[in-house]
């Protein structure tokens, strides 16, 4: 029954007249300790557009981290915001479990015709609305169809925080206080182009990793039973921006498919023209048994979904279930970014403009020898920040300085630009704007970055 109470009064700026120290100090009392961002980046977002953001002290903010990637037409993109007011007028309802609605058979058509070969031999399965969740149900999966309990995952690799998914994830930090993670997780080096974890680097490297991989899957007295899957990334995003060599990827799915074992893709922040592919997994030419999507899939809303070859779809209904996995606001959201994406032609737009800002990153690294590496693939890209004036290693790269990464955090935050941090250390500057950022933008974030360099007292050279 209609009334007319309005139970929350309408929202605009001028809705919250406290500053940004105000509402901090509120949410510092009614929150966990867990919060994270809001001890790194203080502010309180009151407006946001585009790239850019506004604060409770009307401060604006080029925003390069787009919620960790999620935001891939960036913030209140109009046609996004038109499909949720759609869905709203509409009478479909917000909620359905796993029932049918049209656009869910709309959205369902449109996300399996981009997964390889137009998805003829991949099914859909909608889990609970986290990238965490999606893996829970991929790792559950494989263990399924395999009969097996090992899964091997690699360093500096991210899965999520929920406990299956924190246990194939690198970070030793959150495993710190959490007794029981889930056995028979076998870890293996990531290839690095700067930081080669054999100590070898270059191609060398590369092939030694490879072997070392195929070794360990044939050596009849490795001491890892054979897994039921492999996780991976193929660009790591909060182990540091590393993407993975297209060789070693083909590898691993040739001795995967020829032991049986699931190889699951984690595209959770790398997927849907991040890195100037649809899936980063296409720069290696391969096709993933699972696919992991999040983040980008929903449009901005929570959604996570697994593309899954059809021979591998064990499930009996009921299996795995998740309330939330029919969020309908969601599927129209990410519907309507999916076409965006696909038919503007966004994934070559990125490679371009991603190449463009390596290139002047690698001028501004002449000047500024602190910035030790610049890497990564269309937007999603890592500047590594380094201790120039120690010595170097074997390998020609100087010590990693997480130090001056957090300062520089902090002076591009100042100078209004948000950045995130990653890698060792977290000595590696995440570069993850709306793929809509345009070079204008892009230069105003190089010149944001360069001020935040001489503000935390690096000089140039």
């Amino acid at each position: 029954m209609m009334t007319d109470k309005v139970r929350i009064d309408s929202l605009s700026a001028d809705s919250f007249p406290q500053s940004n120290e105000t509402l901090l100090a509120r949410q510092a009392e009614f929150e966990s300790n867990v919060r994270s961002y809001p001890r790194k980046l203080p502010l309180a977002i009151t407006k946001a557009q585009g790239v850019w953001i506004t604060d409770a002290d009307n401060k604006q903010y080029l925003d390069c981290l787009a919620g960790a990637g999620t935001l891939a037409l960036g913030h209140n993109h109009p046609e996004v915001i038109q499909s949720i007011q759609s869905v709203l007028t509409s009478g479909l309802p917000l909620h359905t479990l796993d029932l049918t609605t049209p656009l869910k058979d709309e959205f369902s058509a449109y996300l399996l015709s981009l997964l390889p070969g137009q998805g003829k031999e991949y099914c859909l399965q909608f889990t609970g609305p986290s990238g965490a969740d999606a893996v829970e149900a991929a790792l559950k999966l494989a263990k399924k169809v395999t009969g097996r309990s090992g899964v091997i995952s690699f360093s500096g690799g991210y899965h999520g925080m929920t406990h299956g998914a924190l246990s194939v994830t690198g970070n030793l930090s959150p495993k710190e206080a959490v007794n029981g993670m889930m056995p028979e997780v076998q870890f293996m080096p990531y290839p690095h182009q700067y930081r080669c974890p054999l100590g070898i680097g270059g191609e060398a490297g590369v092939k030694a990793l490879t072997y070392y991989f195929e070794n360990l899957i044939n050596d009849v007295e490795s001491g890892v039973r054979k897994p039921a899957a492999v996780i991976l990334e193929a660009v790591q995003g909060e182990g540091g921006v590393n993407p993975a060599p297209a060789e070693w990827l083909q590898r691993i799915r040739k001795v995967t498919q020829e032991h049986g074992i699931l190889l699951i893709l984690d595209e959770v922040q790398a997927g849907f023209a991040r890195t100037g592919k649809f899936f980063a997994f296409e720069h290696a030419g391969i096709e993933p048994d699972i696919i992991v999507m999040s983040k980008a899939v929903g449009g901005g809303l929570p959604l996570a979904v697994l593309g899954i070859k059809k021979q591998f779809d064990a499930w009996a209904p009921g299996h795995h279930t998740g309330t939330f996995r029919g969020n309908q606001l969601a599927m129209a959201t990410g519907l309507t970014t999916l076409k965006i994406l696909k038919e503007e032609g966004i994934a070559d737009q990125v490679a371009e403009k991603g190449e463009w800002l390596k290139g002047q990153l690698a001028e501004m690294q002449k000047r500024f020898p602190v910035i030790g590496h610049v890497r990564g693939l269309g937007l999603m890209i890592g500047i590594e920040i380094v201790k120039p004036q120690e010595a170097q290693d074997h390998m020609g790269c100087y010590p990693a300085d997480g130090e001056l990464s957090a300062l520089l955090q902090k002076k591009c935050f100042e100078a209004g630009l948000i950045l995130e941090r990653g890698g060792r250390g977290g000595c590696v500057l995440r570069l993850l704007p709306s793929l809509l950022i345009d070079k204008n933008e892009l230069g105003i974030f190089l010149d944001k970055f360069e001020n935040a360099l001489l503000s935390a007292g690096v000089k140039p050279v």
